[in-house]
């Protein structure tokens, strides 16, 4: 490459040009100014032969186990026992063990009504605050093995075991702390050592468990006991290591705070645990988590599709649009839905349960089972290791999973997705996600389209986001979209994003929010063309 002078002859100054091979290209010096740094920008990142490494991540950071149970999003939650033949919710511990007669019991049928509905796991009432346990215990009597049902060598727990593990379906336990049968409760070391070798056969017996559920339910004037929570998590961990203890109070995953199913606007999977006790925790705190949190206990949405949470012969089902509504509510709030289906008397999960959960299923695929953000044409406010760097693109967001993700250049002021359609775009939906393995960072983002004017309009705003957020809002129509990061905690990572048409949700009286300045769509509109200018440029040189 040689630099002339040249004259040029219609002009009175110099211009420099470039002489490759056999042709000559006139550029203004500034132009050459503005190559030659990027080419030398170009030589120093190619030069080197270290990629940057990935962001640091923050802290705290999920467990291997509590990714996988927030990768499955959703659980059956299997209440089922005694009160469901004698038709009631907390039973008194001393019903006949004759009662339990399921004499149509098929767990196939449950495994198969979860996977065929998209619930990863099931959770069973090994035993229930009655005492009463759905195996054959060597520690108590009162359980299935004193009953008709198989005459007397039937195992409930061991069926759904095994039904599970062959459909691939995750296996949870909940053991009851309460128990109103065993005679020791009330003595404090005589139960905790019954209550732990409970706990020991289940998780020693039916192979692996992915999460054991208890809680502090007690009801008023009942014996005080005093239970070793620490000595039991450790014992679960140990028999179990890939296993999450859900309670009040984590430590793995934690009460979302009540029992109809959603969680709060604002929803951390951080947490204080110290600040927590099982049967005390302030509800809000359980709601909403704490953004200064030292612990990482993600909630748990609890719901029973019907009324109660046994199966009772009057009650019926919730309907699919409230479930759907619940679902927004919990996996959309950074959540796993734990939804209850009780089997009835016979041993069945009831036909018209199961229509409720496949008209559910049916919503759901019709809204997510196409992304329109796939249509689109992205750009980004910066990229971690520049544009070229694949590690970090923007179009990793449109590739399913929280593994691959978008990464701004560290320190930046300003982080933004950009979205263009090629054609006219109808939506009402916002799902985004973070990879929550790099910690959760998202404090406060909203989501902007172009007007008929040519304006941004702020169409929703969000605060926290986590393993997932839907947001839904007024129908928009646009050709152009912004996702902007408002606050986050560091460097704000996105893992997904994208844009959805719900028509069976009723969003024409939520909030709408106002117009943003005109004079800032100039400027971001000027931030996307030098956006694609340096683009051109690089590929030029």
């Amino acid at each position: 490459m040689k630099l002339h002078k040249i004259k040029n002859s219609n002009q009175d100054h110099h211009l420099l040009t470039i002489k490759i091979s056999t042709f000559q290209l006139p550029f203004s010096r500034f132009t050459f100014n503005c190559i030659f740094l990027i080419s030398i920008f170009n030589f120093t990142v190619s030069s080197s032969s270290f990629p940057i490494p990935p962001p640091i991540p923050i802290l705290p950071l999920p467990t291997s186990p509590q990714l996988s149970w927030q990768l499955s999003e959703m659980a059956l939650f299997l209440h089922f026992g005694p009160n469901t033949f004698t038709n009631t919710e907390w039973g008194s511990g001393h019903a006949d063990p004759s009662v339990f007669a399921p004499m149509d019991l098929n767990v196939t049928q449950w495994v198969n009504v979860a996977k065929e509905n998209g619930f990863s796991r099931v959770i069973l009432t090994a035993k229930h605050h009655d005492g009463f346990c759905l195996w054959p215990s060597d520690f108590t009597d009162y359980s299935v093995k004193s009953s008709s049902w198989r005459n007397g060598s039937g195992d409930v727990v061991g069926e759904l075991a095994e039904a599970a593990a062959k459909a691939g379906i995750q296996l949870g336990l909940y053991l009851s702390p309460w128990d109103r049968h065993e005679r020791v409760y009330g003595k404090t070391v005589e139960y905790n050592e019954y209550y732990m070798g409970q706990m020991t056969e289940l998780l020693t017996r039916y192979g692996e468990v992915k999460e054991v559920w208890l809680d502090g339910a007690k009801g008023e004037d009942e014996k005080d006991m005093e239970y070793f929570f620490d000595d039991w998590f450790s014992l679960i961990h140990q028999l179990q290591p890939g296993a999450v203890i859900f309670s009040d109070a984590g430590p793995d995953t934690r009460w979302v705070g009540d029992e109809a199913g959603y969680a709060s606007n604002t929803c951390w999977s951080l947490f204080n645990r110290s600040d927590a006790t099982i049967g005390g925790t302030d509800t809000q705190y359980s709601q909403q988590g704490d953004p200064y949190g030292h612990d990482w206990v993600p909630a748990e949405c609890d719901v029973s599709i019907r009324p109660g949470w046994f199966w009772h012969t009057d009650e019926v089902p919730k309907s699919a649009l409230n479930l759907l509504d619940l679902f927004y509510k919990s996996v959309g709030r950074n959540c796993l839905l734990l939804l209850n289906i009780p089997p009835n008397s016979s041993g069945l999960i009831s036909d018209k349960d199961i229509e409720v959960l496949g008209e559910f299923t049916k919503l759901r695929s019709f809204i997510f089972s196409h992304n329109l953000a796939k249509n689109a044409k992205l750009s980004v406010s910066s990229t971690r290791g520049g544009l070229n760097d694949s590690r970090f693109e923007s179009y990793n967001v449109l590739k399913e999973g929280i593994y691959s993700y978008w990464a701004p250049r560290k320190d930046q002021s300003s982080w933004v997705l950009y979205l263009d359609f090629p054609e006219l775009v109808t939506f009402n939906v916002l799902l985004v996600q973070e990879p929550i393995q790099m910690g959760q960072r998202i404090i406060k983002f909203h989501l902007d389209i172009l007007n008929k004017k040519g304006e941004w309009q702020k169409v929703a705003k969000g605060t926290t986001v986590g393993y997932q957020r839907l947001l839904l809002f007024p129908k928009a129509e646009t050709h152009g979209i912004r996702l902007v990061i408002d606050k986050s905690r560091a460097d704000p990572l996105i893992s997904y994003l994208g844009i959805f048409r719900d028509p069976f949700t009723n969003t024409n009286n939520l909030h709408s929010t106002n117009v943003v300045p005109k004079v800032d769509f100039k400027y971001s509109l000027f931030s996307k063309i030098q956006t694609k200018l340096l683009r051109w440029l690089q590929s030029s040189i």
